[in-house]
């Protein structure tokens, strides 16, 4: 069972629009210590912002770290990272190997996570990375996303473990070479003071994925709200594979006269992503309501459920996220919070988003499913090379 923490302030950001000055505002008010941890990190408009405003808090005597995955930001110029050590930046990769021909689950075990702490006062938590997300700017609309700006008591759990994150990274890290093991073992994180709020606001839950006590938080927050949904789940989720425990739990509340209403994507930027047409027809048939976001690109990880409930976070409903991935979602009890993501959700679906007519696909799009069961056999049996195949 997670544990859920009252007094929390937590805000609701849309897209880089809402997101990127927020951070950048948060940064520029720094006095202690910053943890960024992102998969991706571009050098484009957003990177150079954030750097910017990172290399600035580090001249004001501010500890910055900046965790990123080598595989998310492997086209990371290392000048790009060399300018911000030089600017007093920590910058560290998180298994910065990267090896196109390995099929071992340490190559995909990717740092895929987006979290901010700053001083113990303001952290950030969702699904967006840290590049513009607009594919060719004012030509094409942004990605569908999400963060949380949070002030108040969960700050503890997430200053820590973006503090445990980092002292991990010590010995694997490719900017430690000039560091001798003696002088490793003698560096010590900074402390930081929690700000605690009274307990009168929302009550929200850290929930991570990792890979060793806390493999399955993330997945079973997900089920258990599910299995106890009286009225209505909404679900968004850029890369929807679930597991045969996930299709279930979904399916038996629609049988019991939940509605459910998946919001997935349009658009196809990978071949295995046709991999999720496969499951439309079970869900379909069970009376499961199946968007299509058609506006733009979606990146969204994020669900609504009976009006209360909801999570925002990182983790995908696949097995990469649910079973390799380092992972970070807040889950968030309090109403006026889930509405004010349901009312989002509900306007992307009536105005960016195409339903799925059930009878016209099961008669026809017979190339689309062709090509759904083509990549889930690859899909399936990519899973076995690593060994997961008991997900599905």
């Amino acid at each position: 069972m997670i544990h859920f923490i009252k007094g929390n302030k937590i805000e609701l950001l849309r897209n880089g629009s809402d997101y990127f000055p927020a951070l950048a505002t948060a940064i520029d008010k720094a006095r202690l210590e910053i943890y960024l941890q992102t998969y991706i990190y571009a050098d484009d408009e957003t990177g150079k912002l954030i750097g910017d405003a990172l290399v600035q808090a580090a001249k004001r005597g501010v500890k910055v770290h900046l965790l990123i995955d080598g595989f998310g930001s492997k086209e990371l110029p290392r000048n790009f990272l060399q300018e911000l050590k030089a600017g007093g930046v920590e910058a560290r990769f998180y298994r910065p190997q990267v090896s196109p021909w390995s099929f071992k689950r340490s190559r995909l075990r990717r740092l895929h996570r987006k979290v901010v702490a700053i001083d113990g006062k303001i952290a950030f938590v969702g699904g967006i990375n840290i590049i513009n997300d607009c594919e060719i700017p004012d030509k094409t609309p942004p990605r569908l996303d999400y963060s949380l700006r949070i002030e108040g008591n969960l700050l503890g759990q997430i200053t820590a473990s973006v503090k445990k994150m980092w002292q991990r990274t010590y010995w694997t890290s490719s900017w430690t070479s000039g560091w001798t093991s003696s002088q490793l073992q003698k560096r010590t994180l900074p402390i930081s003071s929690v700000e605690v709020l009274p307990d009168n606001d929302v009550e929200a839950a850290f929930v991570i994925r990792d890979n060793i006590f806390h493999k399955h938080d993330i997945e079973q927050a997900y089920l258990y709200a599910i299995r106890h949904a009286k009225t209505e789940i909404i679900l968004a989720n850029a890369y929807f594979m679930p597991g045969r425990r996930f299709r279930q739990a979904l399916i038996f509340a629609a049988k019991r006269g939940v509605t459910v209403k998946l919001l997935l994507q349009g658009r196809m930027e990978y071949f295995l992503m046709f991999a999720t047409h496969a499951f439309y027809n079970i869900l379909l048939k069970n009376g499961i309501e199946i968007y299509e976001y058609r506006e733009g690109y979606m990146h969204s990880k994020v669900a609504v459920i009976d009006d209360y409930w909801a999570t925002v976070g990182s983790s995908n409903i696949d097995p990469f996220s649910l079973l390799l991935a380092q992972e970070a979602n807040v889950v968030i009890r309090d109403q006026a919070f889930a509405n004010a993501l349901k009312e989002d959700l509900l306007s992307c679906i009536s105005t960016c988003a195409h339903r799925v007519n059930p009878d016209r696909w099961m008669i026809g799009h017979r190339t689309k499913r062709v090509f759904s069961w083509l990549a889930y056999g690859l899909y399936k049996l990519g899973l076995g090379l690593i060994g997961r195949t008991n997900h599905h």
